[in-house]
């Protein structure tokens, strides 16, 4: 393998896929990049098992060939190279890669490519090291820009804790020409639905993607083309999701040709969750986002020490005016009272919540204001931008306890 390319494309590239190196693994191959060179281009990729990410880069390919290297190590030492032309060579006998950057040489010990897992592919392109063709499944096309916007309102509600493997995916649905993804960890759910913008002609199919992948997904399509639709293939069959997106246009230096995240999913039944969505309100409060959010932020600077409970005591005046108060207190830091105005239609209600929740969600609404209904204080209550009805973004937080009176 006798490979050139620009500092800035293999340092973004390697940026993107060193996400998906193992981070504690039995196999050493698992810890390298697998580098390979093939038609004008230079295919980075990386896999734990449970994510796989391809990604290619311009290149001039003088000899085609591949290598699998050490991550951190790479990583680390393309970062700190000017931003020149890098010419890469492997040494086959040894399985040595040297590197060569203006003044800068290094030697690097690699594994053999073929010891690399096999990660699918959507590519159409002759057979390439350590990629299997995907050619079973359903195929998707969607918009990327709305997609991105999706998974970040709602990935934050999934769980972190790995011994719930369930509650810390994803429910991703496809059905009556809807997209609809759904997160939650027990304690808050977040939905977000988005119209399909072309008749696929989809029947019903619901998977469940983890939720860390997804973000991974997102992160990576802050620098794609959003002109491009993004390619999703699903293969039940090998309990897997791909994701196909395209780099912005050559002109940026350091754009990527195109990227390909393959994520493993969760082999299980998700929880029927609208039997938590509440289907009536006793109050209707619409309140500035902006000024809730400082509100909260504000009290959560006292509440961390008190579990985070932040209370509401949300209160009707004549006509439609009203006012939130809010209150925090810590036994050792002291207290805190906020007032903001807001529009209050139906009883006044006190209610406990985890402020690091409602920050959580205020800031993953866009629009200038918010809706909050709610019924008596020991049961769910439900926050959605005004401008959006329940069918395309809704989130369902559970109070804490009782509020102090």
């Amino acid at each position: 393998m006798r490979v050139s390319c620009l500092q800035e494309n293999l340092a973004k590239g390697l940026a993107i896929v060193s996400r998906a190196v193992a981070a504690r693994t039995t196999m050493p191959v698992l810890g390298n990049i697998l580098l390979e060179a093939k038609n004008n281009q230079l295919r980075l990729a990386a896999t734990n098992r449970e994510i796989g990410i391809n990604c290619w880069i311009g290149a001039k390919v003088e000899d085609e060939g591949a290598i699998t290297v050490p991550a951190r190590l790479l990583s680390d030492f393309i970062n700190k190279l000017p931003p020149e032309r890098i010419d890469l060579e492997l040494i086959v006998r040894t399985q040595t890669l040297h590197l060569n950057c203006a003044r800068y040489d290094a030697n690097m010990k690699g594994i053999d490519a073929y010891e690399f897992p096999l990660i699918p592919t959507a590519s159409r392109e002759p057979e390439s090291t350590s990629m299997v063709q995907v050619t079973d499944g359903v195929h998707i096309e969607l918009e990327l820009s709305g997609l991105r916007k999706m998974i970040e309102q709602v990935i934050f509600a999934a769980s972190t804790d790995e011994n719930r493997p369930v509650w810390s995916g994803v429910e991703v649905s496809f059905k009556n020409n809807r997209l609809t993804m759904a997160a939650s960890d027990g304690n808050r759910l977040s939905v977000r639905s988005l119209p399909l913008d072309r008749e696929q002609g989809l029947e019903t199919l619901t998977v469940i993607v983890p939720a860390k992948n997804l973000g991974e997904l997102a992160r990576i399509s802050a620098d794609a083309d959003e002109t491009h639709l993004v390619q999703v293939f699903v293969t039940q069959a090998r309990n897997q999701i791909l994701f196909q997106l395209w780099g912005k246009s050559q002109a940026n230096k350091g754009a990527f040709h195109r990227v390909e995240l393959v994520s493993e999913l969760i082999d299980a039944r998700y929880p029927d969750y609208q039997a938590i969505i509440p289907k009536n309100r006793t109050t209707r409060t619409i309140v500035d986002t902006a000024a809730l959010f400082n509100a909260v932020d504000v009290a959560y600077l006292f509440a961390r020490d008190n579990a985070n409970i932040v209370h509401l005591a949300i209160r009707p005046h004549q006509g439609q005016s009203g006012q939130i108060r809010l209150t925090a207190t810590s036994l050792e830091m002291g207290d805190n009272v906020n007032e903001i105005d807001a529009f209050v239609e139906g009883n006044g209600v006190e209610i406990a919540f985890s402020a690091k929740y409602l920050l959580d969600v205020l800031s993953h609404i866009d629009q200038p204001q918010v809706v909050i209904e709610t019924t008596q204080h020991t049961r769910a209550v439900t926050i959605r931008p005004v401008g959006l009805d329940e069918e395309e973004f809704l989130h369902v937080v559970m109070p804490m306890h009782r509020p102090n009176r």
